[in-house]
């Protein structure tokens, strides 16, 4: 019989923390445990907000009849760290310190290396993180975006991705790393990966709205008259980055982020509606392509998940452009939690060694 592995899975949200328990695979406990914004207030950086959060956690798994002491280790979700590449990190000095001052932003996520560790070293077994937003497994010949001062970032659904991608892959009765693959994310952001033998080596910037327009995203723009409407005095800087991050794609032409608000609409009739929703799987289609030619046709799959791979009529809408280039999957919604619990049993079960971040 193998051996059972308990682990404590932590994901903070900007007002809630999501926690759970898992004995290997299989979850014991999940609770999400909500903060009110009057309780978020009384801190000015979310790094003040640890021994707020810590406690109600360890509150919660007492209530609940955890015993601490069987835990193996404590995985936390991944923040905004300097880039690294993709897998099971070890929680160390230099990240704790990253994760603090907010090397690159202040995220809720960052809270989750920080929480594991805190628990983790009480109990003297280790904390992880796994595959944070900022990993970073791009060509160099794909960060070239044209104009030497701009370059091509990657930020993206990496958590999800790479859990879906290997899951593909298992249902190919292949690893991870032998495998050519596309995911596309269909959340609040759309991002979609080239991953190659394990790497994800192109992929558009999903916070910053590369790529397909998405619920509240603009995705990439015609350029030259982003550049006027920037300069046309109508805008301020934070006017025009919500323009394009939070107040585009679906908000901005149909006055919601909700995908189901939108299927209400097309379903009542609504033509603008159904244009504009139809359009946003045929972006998501074009870049799917692209990234077949990035992989040089060599595709063993086609990845849609994230919450809008829910619909079969928006799904349809992309599988029928882009299954000519290979057999698609569809793994709808976005489980972070068992992601996060898979990382840590890799590195547990001796699967993968944890990488050092430095």
């Amino acid at each position: 019989m193998s051996e059972v592995f308990r682990l404590l899975i932590i994901n903070p949200g900007s007002t809630s923390t999501k926690i759970a328990i898992y004995d290997n695979e299989k979850p014991v406990l999940e609770e999400t445990l909500r903060h009110s914004t009057e309780e978020l207030s009384k801190y000015s950086k979310i790094y003040d907000q640890y021994e707020f959060r810590k406690n109600i956690i360890l509150e919660t798994l007492n209530e609940k009849g955890i015993n601490l002491t069987k835990l193996s280790a404590v995985v936390g979700r991944g923040g905004l760290l300097k880039p690294i590449a993709g897998g099971t990190y070890k929680v160390n000095e230099r990240m704790l310190e990253d994760l603090k001052v907010g090397v690159l932003g202040e995220h809720a996520s960052n809270l989750g290396g920080i929480l594991a560790h805190e628990i983790a070293s009480q109990l003297n077994i280790p904390a992880f993180i796994v595959d944070p937003v900022v990993v970073d497994e791009m060509e160099e010949v794909a960060r070239i975006s044209g104009m030497p001062e701009l370059e091509r970032k990657s930020i993206f659904h990496a958590l999800n991705q790479k859990a879906v991608a290997r899951r593909a892959a298992k249902e190919l009765g292949k690893a991870y790393n032998e495998v050519n693959l596309i995911v596309a994310h269909l959340g609040g952001g759309i991002s979609v990966g080239a991953h190659k033998n394990g790497r994800v080596i192109d992929v558009n910037n999903a916070l910053d709205g590369e790529g397909p327009f998405s619920p509240e995203r603009t995705g990439g723009l015609p350029v030259g008259d982003l550049v006027k409407l920037c300069f046309s005095g109508k805008y301020t800087l934070a006017e025009m980055k919500k323009k394009i991050k939070g107040n585009g794609g679906l908000v901005a032409y149909l006055g919601t982020n909700d995908a189901r608000e939108v299927i209400k609409m097309i379903e009542n009739g609504d033509k603008k509606a159904e244009l504009v929703y139809k359009a946003m799987a045929y972006q998501v289609a074009k870049e799917i392509g692209s990234l077949a030619a990035v992989l040089e046709g060599k595709v063993d799959g086609i990845i849609l998940t994230g919450g809008i791979a829910y619909d079969k009529r928006f799904t349809k809408w992309i599988i029928d452009r882009v299954s000519f280039i290979s057999k698609v999957f569809v793994y709808p919604g976005e489980d972070e939690m068992i992601a996060l619990a898979e990382g840590g049993l890799r590195v547990l079960r001796g699967e993968e060694e944890a990488k050092v971040y430095n």
